[in-house]
């Protein structure tokens, strides 16, 4: 049986979130370590362990939903970046689905910094 993950746990009302907007499908939070000056997390309430495992249905919805919190944020005009790692290689660490949606500045391109691409071939 796998074990539950904090975003289950903020679902269910166990944990506190500083919630953004929220539907029947789709919960957005601030993310507790924001790396810009807007950082969302955005989750489906239905258990997805990542991307490769998402419907394209689930898909549909959150993308509306993820558009509407960009508006809300007034993000849609001035721009955003949305980020999902998937799987242990692609840096995820909590194995439930979630997009990150950064902005409110100009964002740097830096996270590759720590990459070595000569170990990669």
């Amino acid at each position: 049986m796998r074990e539950v993950t904090i975003f289950e746990k903020i679902i269910a009302g166990e944990l506190p979130c500083n919630k953004v907007l929220e539907n029947d499908d789709f919960l957005a939070f601030h993310d507790i370590n924001p790396k810009a000056p807007i950082h969302i997390l955005i989750i489906p309430k239905v258990h997805v362990k990542n991307f490769q495992e998402l419907k394209p249905e689930v898909m549909s919805g959150m993308t509306a939903f993820i558009q509407e919190i960009a508006s809300k944020l007034g993000l849609d005009k001035s721009g955003y970046r949305l980020i999902t790692n998937n799987g242990e290689n692609g840096g995820q660490e909590i194995f439930h689905l979630h997009f990150h949606l950064l902005g409110g500045a100009k964002l740097a391109w830096g996270h590759f910094e720590d990459a070595d691409p000569k170990g990669s071939f």
